[in-house]
């Protein structure tokens, strides 16, 4: 008597792929955007009431209008009277830029930590509601596919019968997570 080994197609690399398939769309570093950028926002926020607590009196705006006839006295000495006031405008608005921008920046950094946790965590979660939506969705299509190849070959009643349970999966359907809505 011969004893072969078993042949046992389904195994775990085969398992992977078809789940690897699902195409759940939320990801940590998708999840962590949207926190970096909503961080950066309110950063952009906070630096501008800074500013403008800051420039309440009129000390800080002269001294910002003196960098900027400087920076303009230097780097454009032969221009006209109305270019030099333009470029001057343009510079002040550089220099109120560029500290909302330093501030948000710092800000950014600031609340790197707590984005890089709640990424994790919003992603986690996100992605359970997500995969139980998507194979909640397979299973519909699964049955009605089943529904539908009983139906070509049913009698009246079965027939009645198979409209009946269409109406309860219509009713049952799988709702969409909320955080999509």
């Amino acid at each position: 008597m011969r004893i072969s080994a078993i042949n046992n197609s389904y195994s775990f690399t085969q398992q992977k792929q078809t789940s690897k398939n699902d195409n759940n769309p939320i990801s940590k570093t998708g999840e962590k955007a949207k926190l970096t950028k909503a961080a950066f926002a309110a950063g952009l926020g906070l630096g501008a009431k800074l500013l403008f607590e800051v420039l309440d009196g009129d000390f800080v705006v002269d001294t910002l209008g003196d960098q900027a006839e400087k920076i303009v006295a230097k780097q454009h000495k032969n221009a006209n009277k109305n270019k030099k006031f333009l470029l001057a405008l343009g510079a002040w608005a550089g220099l109120v830029m560029a500290f909302i921008g330093s501030f948000a920046i710092l800000y950014t950094i600031f609340k790197a930590p707590n984005i890089n946790y709640n990424g994790n965590v919003n992603a986690f979660k996100k992605g359970k509601d997500m995969d139980v939506y998507i194979k909640g969705n397979k299973v519909e299509k699964e049955l009605y596919t089943q529904m539908n190849e009983k139906a070509k070959n049913a009698n009246k009643e079965e027939k009645a019968k198979l409209k009946e349970q269409y109406m309860q999966m219509q009713a049952a359907k799988n709702k969409i997570p909320e955080f999509l809505k």
